[in-house]
């Protein structure tokens, strides 16, 4: 900020603007001091049809008068500074209108969606203040100022959206208390996981259908079935605000989920695979949590792999060329649900999500037939039924699967949930019988421990942001593609992946890495936690010093799938 003024000189230097060619907007760059708060305009547009300007407000404690119980902790604060962000959007579309061409007159916040997490556009600082961060777009007339409509803008319409959306006044007090509430119950709730043993759960009540495919908002129909326990995995937890919540708790090691197609198989480990985060009010999965660590694994065709080991489920190529350390510009589905294994691990997953509808088939299973025709000395692929058991049992890691065809993943399970008409039963004592009456007549085909190289170090060089005469050229294109210099990121299976702001904070986050940490000796995992340990401290600001209001908080797991997804990417391995 170059200067404080008054809005009153904003108003006058607008209307003194007006007619002269666009750049002269660059003239209100600074902050203005309203009656009731400070408006920042730390970037200017230099064109109509340009990325809009970036602003910002800061309302004093004692103007937004939140009760200081909606930020005495993080939980509660990230629950309302989302709520407030969906306000802000909400009154920006309502008064938004056409004011000359391109991008003239929008005003846009990045409000999240059905997720709470932590964000930039709107931040409740400790001492209550309340700062939002949004976009104008400056009016125009073919290229020259539209001063009065950009006085009118700034100085009437974005305090009229700041004053109905910011300020605790603007909402119900139960409305502001529900949102913090929640937010401070599903963390509390997921911390308390582990001492049950478990690694997700389910409350009953939860409604799990989603709007569609692409639309995440939930399902509101008299149709949708409310989530209910099987007995025997119901268990009941005292949350804060709550109170007893009971619900199916999934416990550590291998579950399966089973049942007939559409009968809800799939919406229920998509529910446990959003659970990694929290969910607004209303969503209908707010008590639907899951440990943070639980990453969902794929197929994909056609991915880069980058010096990943691994050798303990595809190894003895014909051509004798060595998988632990492998790499390929094309990979196979097989090989690249392979390579997503190893890399989760690498990154610190505590347990693997697998849906047998977006699995290869080859990876996950070998039946009897399959073995007898083509013997092992022919079939470099040791399956994943072969070795889920090993990463429960040798290092601690979880999975839950949904099988729908492979019955011989019966053998293997430590609990088997049968989902009939969107309702859950524990079917595990009958799955066992099931595979006792009808043994699979499979061999294990492979009885060695499971090990893998998990200390990969990126080359330096091999990560670069540049394009043409930009040093950094870092843009995303919706919330699966990134813009990396010249590269194109693909992060479309990557789902757990929810938000714009995500991405956005994702490429940036490689950036970073890349110019603080990545140094060809540290592993991937140390450079993580040092990104990771920043934002900790400096929140994600950390990431960009523009203070921009468009990120959101990720975790380590999609910024890891992200380098490894970069082409560009050259590893070492072990030294």
């Amino acid at each position: 900020m170059t200067y404080t003024a008054s809005d009153g000189a904003l108003r006058q230097t607008l209307l003194r603007l007006d007619g002269k060619g666009y750049k002269a907007y660059k003239d209100i760059g600074g902050s203005y001091r309203f009656p009731d708060f400070v408006l920042a305009i730390d970037s200017v547009q230099a064109d109509p049809f340009a990325s809009p300007s970036r602003l910002r407000v800061i309302v004093p404690p004692a103007v937004a008068a939140l009760p200081a119980r909606l930020y005495a902790n993080a939980s509660r604060a990230v629950g309302i500074s989302c709520f407030l962000a969906r306000a802000f959007a909400r009154q920006a579309r309502q008064l938004f209108s056409r004011r000359g061409t391109g991008k003239s007159g929008e005003i846009q916040i990045e409000a999240p969606g059905q997720q709470v997490m932590a964000n930039t556009a709107v931040q409740i600082h400790m001492d209550g203040t309340v700062e939002a961060r949004f976009t104008v777009g400056l009016p125009a007339q073919g290229r020259r100022v539209l001063g009065r409509q950009a006085a009118i803008l700034l100085t009437e319409n974005v305090p009229q959206i700041i004053t109905s959306s910011l300020y605790a006044h603007s909402h119900r007090a139960d409305d502001l208390w529900r949102h913090a509430a929640t937010n401070e119950d599903a963390d509390a709730l997921r911390a308390m996981l582990a001492d049950r043993g478990l690694i997700a759960f389910v409350a009953d009540g939860a409604r799990l259908p989603r709007a569609s495919g692409v639309d995440d908002q939930p399902l509101n129909t008299e149709s949708v079935i409310p989530f209910q326990s099987p007995d025997s995995l119901k268990l009941a937890y005292d949350l804060p605000h709550a109170g007893t919540v009971s619900g199916m708790g999934i416990p550590a090691g291998v579950t399966l989920i089973v049942g007939g197609g559409y009968h809800g198989k799939s919406t229920l480990l998509r529910a446990i695979e959003r659970g990694v985060y929290n969910h607004r009010p209303d969503d209908g999965r707010e008590q639907v949590v899951s440990a943070g660590d639980l990453v969902k694994i794929r197929a994909e065709d056609g991915r880069s792999v980058s010096g990943v080991d691994i050798s303990s489920f595809i190894d003895h190529l014909p051509l004798g060329q060595s998988t632990h350390h492998f790499s390929s510009g094309n990979a196979s589905g097989s090989t690249s649900q392979a390579a997503a294994i190893v890399e989760a691990l690498e990154a610190g997953a505590s347990g693997l999500l697998i849906d047998e509808d977006t699995a290869a088939a080859n990876f996950m299973l070998r039946d009897a037939r399959m073995q007898a025709l083509v013997p092992k000395d022919r079939e470099p692929i040791t399956p994943f039924i072969d070795r889920v058991r090993q990463l429960w049992s040798q290092h601690g890691i979880s999975t839950i699967l949904v099988i729908g065809g492979s019955g011989d993943y019966l053998d293997v399970a430590d609990t088997v949930v049968a989902m009939e008409t969107f309702r859950p039963h524990d079917v595990t004592a009958r799955a066992r019988a099931v595979a006792s009456a009808h043994p699979s007549g499979r061999a294990t085909e492979e009885n060695s421990p499971f090990a893998a190289y998990l200390l990969r170090r990126p080359q330096p060089r091999s990560i670069n942001p540049s394009k043409g005469r930009r040093e950094v050229n870092i843009r995303t294109r919706g919330v699966h593609t990134i813009q990396f210099g010249s590269e194109t990121l693909n992060l479309s299976a990557v789902e757990q992946i929810v938000a714009w702001a995500q991405t956005r904070a994702i490429g940036a986050a490689l950036e970073y890495a890349r110019r603080q940490y990545m140094d060809g000796r540290r592993p991937l995992a140390t450079i993580l936690d040092l990104v990771l340990s920043d934002v900790g401290r400096g929140g994600l600001d950390a990431l960009d010093s523009r203070r921009t209001g468009d990120f959101a908080h990720f975790r380590r797991h999609e910024l890891a799938a992200a380098l490894n997804r970069l082409r560009t990417l050259k590893t070492f391995g072990c030294q």
